[in-house]
């Protein structure tokens, strides 16, 4: 490492995560939190009352034998009670460890364990999760967080504590000390890979520049309103909370929601006046279904609505744009990169003079870094290719928020080249900046020796009217080692064909590259964090 003159600037003074929160509640106390409860009532607080009671948080993990170094597990929503933990467990250099309730039940017992989490709090609407995982590990106890007084939980847990009693308790004030900024704050384990899940642990300093970074990036302020939708047990729910916080930004916490309530969740987008949202375009799809059936389509102009996991349709992004003014921005980043490393929302001067259609079209790739974010393009030989928009290969990344190794894990050499994270991405970066993915490595369909993208023929087929979703997957076939297969959602009451499917794919690929065969389905799987989950879809053809 090179080293220059030292500098006379405060270079000891660590990035704490707590110090977003103390600069929220000194200069913006009455910005507002609003909340949905566990019974789906909506209340609300602010910056100031939050503070407290994250006081009151650290004391109460004090009183539980928690210290520095300790790993403490939550299993909740998109609460109130989670945001104040986000907060809370780092700020007494614990590490608050994201449970993924979505993980299959041995993955859960796995995370627990490996990660030697010694308390776990838990949502009372997740208690059956709990106490099935309860008696498989071996934790100091559980913190049960609920709005009932907790005379009136039954729980079979062992040495069980109640969230509000605890922080009753407490005082409101607490003396926070800095914390050594590369020590952990989160813990996060991926999903959708091979074997067990890999640990990803966050610094404080990691996270505190991350969301400078994306408050940057998506020019975050205290005039915002930011509602993380992307659930907060996964992938640090992408540094939105953080970046609501750090801005001072009013925050809504849509709690717990399923597809027969996505009309609350766009309810309060509109009636909250909500800037910046994030979620997949599995959330977002319904979303804008739920809008369209309004009698007057809600102004959401200025809303931006970063949309993640898998790369959003066309359709989506025109269908918000053009019934709302909302502008659909793809952001790009994995649980290894806390997450987001590139985000797509204006166009570059220079490239003003495209047509609107090449423009939309741009609009489709992952877009550019954000600043401190490297990226670029790896081939089968380790070597690294030009940025000429033609080159592809597999997407590197490495910068002061990318992981440069997984967790207690003995072989970390596969997902990493000299410093960098390997994504398993397939893509290129052109001349002007941009990336564009053209595959996942085990997504990319190889037939009669000619590569055929899944991404591009999955966007084109949900440019259909009728379609609502798309997948596309490649098939062992004793000719061409490989062909492709689509599957499709068809939008409410409508029907589609081959035929319809064929119509708009023939803009764009040749004949050979057609989908052999169209298989109508009601809805696709999904991973735990909404990705189409592929590896089922290629598991039930394969029987």
């Amino acid at each position: 490492m090179l080293r220059g003159i030292p500098s006379t600037m405060g270079d000891t003074h660590p990035l704490n995560m707590t110090t977003l929160l103390r600069h929220a509640a000194d200069v913006y106390p009455t910005t507002e939190i609003v909340h949905r409860r566990i019974d789906g009532a909506w209340d609300r607080t602010d910056y100031a009352a939050m503070f407290r009671r994250v006081s009151r948080l650290a004391h109460a993990l004090d009183s539980l034998g928690i210290e520095p170094g300790a790993t403490v597990g939550v299993l909740d929503w998109n609460h109130l009670r989670h945001l104040e933990l986000y907060f809370g467990v780092p700020a007494v250099a614990a590490v608050m460890l994201q449970l993924n309730l979505r993980l299959a039940p041995a993955d859960l017992v796995y995370v627990v364990e490996h990660s030697k989490a010694q308390w776990i709090f838990v949502d009372e609407s997740l208690l059956p999760v709990a106490e099935e995982l309860a008696d498989k590990v071996d934790v100091a106890g559980w913190v049960v967080m609920t709005d009932k007084p907790s005379s009136e939980v039954t729980t079979s847990l062992p040495n069980v504590r109640f969230y509000e009693d605890l922080l009753a308790e407490q005082p409101e004030e607490y003396d926070f000390q800095f914390i050594e900024e590369t020590s952990a704050a989160y813990a996060g384990y991926t999903t959708g890979t091979t074997g067990r899940p890999k640990g990803v642990y966050y610094s404080h300093r990691s996270m505190y520049l991350h969301t400078m970074g994306l408050i940057a990036a998506l020019k975050i302020d205290y005039l915002d309103c930011v509602m993380p939708v992307t659930p907060m047990f996964h992938a640090v729910s992408w540094g939105f909370p953080q970046a609501a916080v750090g801005a001072a930004a009013k925050i809504v916490l849509p709690g717990r929601f399923t597809a027969d309530d996505i009309g609350s969740v766009a309810e309060a987008i509109v009636d909250e006046g909500v800037t910046v949202a994030n979620g997949a375009p599995s959330l977002f799809a319904p979303i804008l279904e739920y809008i369209r059936t309004l009698p007057q389509a809600p102004d959401l102009s200025g809303t931006r609505l970063v949309s993640g996991s898998t790369e959003p349709p066309l359709s989506l992004m025109k269908g918000f744009h053009d019934l709302t003014g909302a502008n659909v921005i793809h952001g790009y980043g994995a649980s290894e990169t806390s997450p987001l490393v590139t985000y797509n929302w204006r166009i570059k001067p220079e490239l003003a003079e495209l047509s609107d259609d090449e423009k939309w079209d741009l609009k489709r790739s992952q877009g550019l870094p954000i600043v401190g974010a490297e990226l670029a393009v790896l081939d089968p030989a380790g070597g690294v290719l030009p940025r000429d928009g033609k080159s592809v290969g597999e997407i590197i990344i490495r910068g002061p928020w990318v992981t440069t190794s997984y967790h207690d894990l003995a072989d970390n050499d596969e997902r990493f080249h000299d410093g960098w994270w390997r994504s398993g991405d397939v893509g290129v970066i052109m001349p002007s900046g941009y990336i564009k993915l053209t595959d996942r490595l085990k997504d990319v369909i190889k037939s009669g020796g000619e590569w055929i993208s899944s991404i591009d023929m999955e966007n084109a087929i949900m440019g259909h009217p009728k379609v609502l979703e798309a997948a596309v997957i490649g098939v062992p076939d004793p000719k061409f080692q490989e062909r492709p297969v689509a599957y499709v959602v068809p939008r409410s009451g409508e029907e589609v064909t081959k035929d319809d499917v064929y119509e708009v794919l023939r803009e764009r690929f040749a004949k050979w590259q057609l989908p052999d065969q169209v298989i109508i389905v009601e809805e696709l799987p999904r991973t735990s964090v909404g990705k189409l989950d592929k590896k089922l879809l290629r598991a039930n053809w394969s029987e």
